[in-house]
C-alpha cells in the first residue's frame, strides 16, 4: 500500500511539474510574440519638428501580406493617431517630418527538436527556441526536421524634409502563423512601433 501511494505521489507530482513548465512555456511565447528595435540621430532634438506628413509606402520585394486597403487602413489610422498625441499636426504644406513605412514578409526555417521518450513535452517534446532540452526523465532532445514559417517585420521611419535624411526609425517583427489575424494586430505592432519615437505622449 505504502508502493501504490508513492507512486500516485510521483504521478501527481509529474502531472503538476507538466503543467508548470507548459504555462512556462505559454508565458514565453505571448511575452516575445512582437520585437521592437530603434535607433535615431543622436544629440538630436526632436522637439523642434511641430509638424508631420506622409510618403508613400515603400515597396517590398518579399511575399506581403499588408498590401491591401485593410492593411493599410490599419498602419495609417493607429500611427496618426499615435503621432498626434505627441504634439505633431498633420499638415499637407511643407511638414517638419515626413513619415514612411515599409512591410516585409519573409520565409524561414527552423529545426524541430524532439525527446528520446516521454517527458514534460509528451512524445512530441518542446521546439528548441523555447529552450527545453530532454524530458522529464532526463533523455535527451535531438532534431527531427525542419519547419517552414513566416516572419514579418513593419518598418516606421521619420524623414526631415529640410534636410532629406532618416532621423528616425523602428521596427516591430513577429511571427505570422494566419494572414488574417496578422492584419488585425497592425494596431497593436504600429502603437509598439510609434512608443519608440523619442517624443512621449503629451499629457
Amino acid at each position: 500500500m505504502k508502493n501504490v501511494h508513492l507512486l500516485n505521489n510521483y504521478t501527481k507530482m509529474k502531472k503538476i511539474i507538466y503543467f508548470l513548465a507548459l504555462g512556462f512555456m505559454l508565458v514565453l511565447a505571448s511575452c516575445s510574440s512582437y520585437k521592437y528595435n530603434t535607433t535615431r540621430v543622436q544629440e538630436l532634438d526632436f522637439s523642434q519638428y511641430k509638424t508631420y506628413g506622409w510618403l508613400p509606402p515603400i515597396d517590398s520585394l518579399s511575399k506581403n501580406y499588408f498590401n491591401n486597403d485593410i492593411a493599410k487602413h490599419n498602419i495609417m489610422s493607429t500611427a496618426n493617431k499615435e503621432i498626434e498625441a505627441r504634439g505633431l499636426t498633420y499638415s499637407k504644406e511643407s511638414p517638419d517630418l515626413l513619415f514612411r513605412y515599409i512591410s516585409i514578409v519573409n520565409n524561414k526555417s527552423r529545426l524541430v527538436y524532439g525527446n528520446s521518450y516521454w517527458g514534460w513535452g509528451g512524445p512530441w517534446g518542446f521546439y528548441r527556441p523555447w529552450g527545453f532540452y530532454g524530458g522529464f526523465y532526463g533523455g535527451y532532445s535531438y532534431p527531427v526536421g525542419k519547419e517552414r514559417y513566416r516572419y514579418s517585420h513593419l518598418i516606421i521611419e521619420a524623414i526631415d524634409r529640410k534636410t532629406n535624411s532618416v532621423v528616425w526609425q523602428a521596427r516591430g517583427s513577429h511571427e505570422i502563423d494566419n494572414p488574417e489575424k496578422a492584419i488585425n494586430n497592425l494596431p497593436k505592432v504600429v502603437s509598439g512601433i510609434i512608443k519608440q519615437y523619442p517624443i512621449q505622449i503629451k499629457k
